[in-house]
């Protein structure tokens, strides 16, 4: 990543890759919402950061005015897109993610039916097996990454299990991802090799499906019509690159998030292994605290609001996480409450661009922790100090060095 200064003034300045806001964003938007609801930045392009819950309320129903066909925290220079052959043939949207009225309900209604609670709840014993699967690798040496040896492989192979591609180019698409969102923010060239990548890989796949159609996501998208005409292959060839892209590390941050917080709160953690009943509300409280995503939009007509001008151009953030935290909403928003019975949180997103797969997120999520706690009711992180974060358009932790008892392999 490129090296930054520190910030001086979050309220003009800010970064979201700045180590401290990675670490911990919770003390910037705490004073952020005090001092300067609408933080601004010149940094990465420009952009600003609303974060209170009405804002974020407001913003998301503020269509044509915010587009959302540039949804990146930090955007790809758009004369790179255009001369590029790859992104020329094979497209550059995420529908229906990257879509603006009226193309987006269409796009959207493609998509919905994979991801209803009917729909997901096929995955289930998918899921259940995996976890256990990936336990099993690590549980006889009491010691492991729950980050690199667990988290991350729940969601990459089941979506790699949905989409129907092979399951030994796992560790590609979690690089691929890692590229495009987290490791190369300020080397456009690195992000458009690994945009390139995933979506050759996926135009290729899609152009293949089409010449021999199977019984999977890819061919039942090929064969769906929009506004009574065949669907474009770059639509398809999108559509799997959001799933990719959105689907590892949002769920991946999710699921290494909570395993983190009940690691180092060992009072929650007992509760969690002796309290089956608790998981629904105590993952939905994961969610609210943790949130990853922050989302952006681009401002397409001048916007006032309060002593805030946004003019054509700019880029909004759609600051999801602080706006679970605003303490107009939510009661003691820093404490976590594994019992909390009123939680609105808008981890998944708010308004139209809700996130369409957060039924299969909820139910990887649920199955995650559920057999972790099964199989591993007592564990700790063996060094806090060196858990290290991603930050940006996903904040998660991507390395967790965890220790426990050992145990047998299931038999």
């Amino acid at each position: 990543m490129t090296e930054t200064p520190p910030v001086d003034n979050w309220a003009t300045d800010y970064d979201l890759f700045d180590d401290a806001y990675v670490k911990d964003p919770a003390p910037v938007w705490k004073e952020l919402r005090e001092k300067c609801p609408i933080a601004h930045t010149e940094r990465w392009g420009g952009s600003w950061l609303p974060t209170k819950y009405e804002d974020m309320q407001a913003f998301v129903r503020m269509v044509p005015e915010l587009s959302s066909r540039n949804p990146l925290v930090v955007s790809q220079p758009r004369d790179e897109q255009e001369f590029d052959p790859v992104l020329a043939e094979y497209g550059n949207s995420a529908p229906p993610i990257t879509s603006d009225p009226p193309d987006h309900i269409p796009m959207r209604r493609m998509i919905l039916p994979l991801f209803t609670p009917k729909a997901v709840e096929k995955h289930r014993v998918f899921v259940e097996a995996l976890c256990h699967e990936l336990i099993d690798g690590f549980i006889e040496k009491g010691t492991c990454d729950a980050a690199l040896d667990y988290a991350v492989y729940i969601p990459a192979k089941t979506i790699a299990h949905i989409i129907g591609v092979d399951a030994d180019r796992i560790d590609e698409f979690i690089g691929w991802v890692r590229g495009v969102l987290e490791q190369n923010v300020g080397n456009v060239d690195e992000r458009n090799r690994y945009n390139r990548i995933i979506r050759q890989f996926f135009g290729e796949l899609v152009t293949e499906r089409k010449a021999n159609p199977k019984d999977d996501l890819i061919s039942n998208l090929l064969a769906q019509e929009i506004n009574g005409s065949p669907v474009a292959k770059k639509a398809v060839v999108g559509m799997c690159n959001l799933m990719l892209v959105a689907g590892i590390d949002t769920t991946w941050s999710s699921i290494g998030s909570a395993l983190l917080h009940f690691s180092t709160h060992p009072e929650h953690r007992r509760r969690m292994a002796t309290e089956p009943d608790l998981l629904p509300s105590a993952m939905e409280e994961m969610l609210r605290v943790y949130s990853p995503v922050t989302m952006a939009r681009e401002v397409t007509e001048e916007i006032q609001t309060g002593d805030v001008t946004f003019k054509p151009g700019d880029k909004v953030l759609l600051n999801f996480p602080a706006a679970n935290r605003d303490p107009e909403v939510f009661e003691n928003p820093d404490t976590v409450d594994l019992d909390r019975e009123k939680n609105r949180h808008i981890a998944f997103g708010i308004g139209s661009h809700r996130c369409a797969g957060s039924n299969l997120a909820r139910l990887e999520m649920e199955t995650a922790l559920r057999v972790w706690f099964e199989r591993i009711p007592e564990f700790e992180c063996a060094n806090p100090a060196a858990v290290e974060w991603a930050g940006g358009q996903v904040r998660g932790p991507r390395h967790l060095p965890f220790t426990f008892p050992a145990k047998k392999v299931r038999g």
